[in-house]
């Protein structure tokens, strides 16, 4: 089971980027990557073009590893680490450490 998703909010708990949260627009499970809106921004030139006439140097969000990254509970409002169990209907469903909220 997946412990981060997409549309997740997560906390980066390493790096440059450490204590700034952001919501999680994709995932790249095999390559154990995350991109995170507004965070790991990079600076990338952007070459004139007819969509884009002024060019110039863009911010972009880069991937993370999935391991700086711990989801926040909707309750709490940490970084908490995910425990998994099964609901009533038989499907998973992750749940936070602390509180045992279920995580959207």
């Amino acid at each position: 089971m997946a412990r981060i998703r997409k549309g997740d909010t997560v906390m980066v708990v390493s790096g440059k980027d450490k204590g700034k949260t952001g919501k999680v627009l994709r995932v790249w499970p095999e390559e154990a990557r995350a991109l995170v809106e507004r965070v790991n921004l990079l600076k990338h030139f952007e070459r004139r073009s007819q969509q884009n006439q002024a060019g110039g140097i863009v911010e972009r969000e880069s991937s993370l590893a999935l391991a700086k990254l711990l989801p926040v509970c909707p309750k709490c409002r940490k970084p908490v680490r995910v425990a998994s169990s099964e609901a009533a209907d038989g499907s998973k469903q992750r749940l936070c450490r602390k509180c045992n909220e279920v995580l959207a």
